[in-house]
């Protein structure tokens, strides 16, 4: 089962740089439309959602790796 975990930790950082490579990807375009609801979307996006998100998942795939998990 510890095994798992570790295999497990690596795909959750794996996912935490999928989702800011796809997220940069996607919602780039909504910092430069030049439409104000896009730029506010985007903002949001960008300095709100994504930090948090990406930051999570890398905690949670370290943590994983690390065996903090094993009680």
């Amino acid at each position: 089962m510890n095994t798992l975990k570790k295999y497990l930790g690596i795909v959750w950082i794996a996912l935490a740089a999928a989702v800011a490579y796809y997220a940069i990807g996607i919602f780039g375009g909504k910092l430069t439309s030049g439409k104000q609801d896009d730029l506010v979307f985007g903002i949001i996006v960008f300095f709100i959602l994504l930090p948090m998100v990406v930051t999570g998942l890398t905690i949670f795939g370290w943590y994983a790796i690390t065996d903090e998990y094993e009680d």
